[in-house]
């Protein structure tokens, strides 16, 4: 039998707020966990976000994904655990050079091959 989730209004969540405290999420910003929340000090929502966090990085759009949350929603959260110290973040980084086309397409081979 699946296990039913307790619906909870996303504005309930964020106590009524539509905005981070700061404008510092990207899809893809990188999230790591480096405290955990003391008891009662957090909801459910960001004490799950820092158990997803705790043994790596995950993007802003994958704890969204976990959480069953929207973008913005996860993000008001977000910055709350930011602004507490509980998490840190670190901007994706782009590499603004091409991609090496050699490369690609050896791993293009590699993989036509193991098929």
């Amino acid at each position: 039998m699946k296990r039913e989730r307790a619906l909870v209004r996303p504005h309930v969540v964020t106590r009524g707020r539509a905005r981070p405290t700061r404008n510092t999420f990207e899809m893809d910003t990188q999230i790591y966990a480096v405290r955990e929340a003391s008891p009662g000090a957090a909801g459910p929502e960001m004490r799950r976000v820092l158990r997803l966090c705790r043994d790596g990085a995950m993007s802003v759009a994958e704890v969204a994904g976990h959480l069953r949350l929207p973008m913005s929603v996860t993000k008001v959260l977000l910055g709350d655990l930011l602004d507490s110290g509980h998490i840190v973040t670190r901007s994706a980084q782009h590499d603004l050079q091409a991609p090496d086309l050699d490369l690609l397409q050896n791993v293009l081979d590699g993989l036509r091959a193991s098929l």
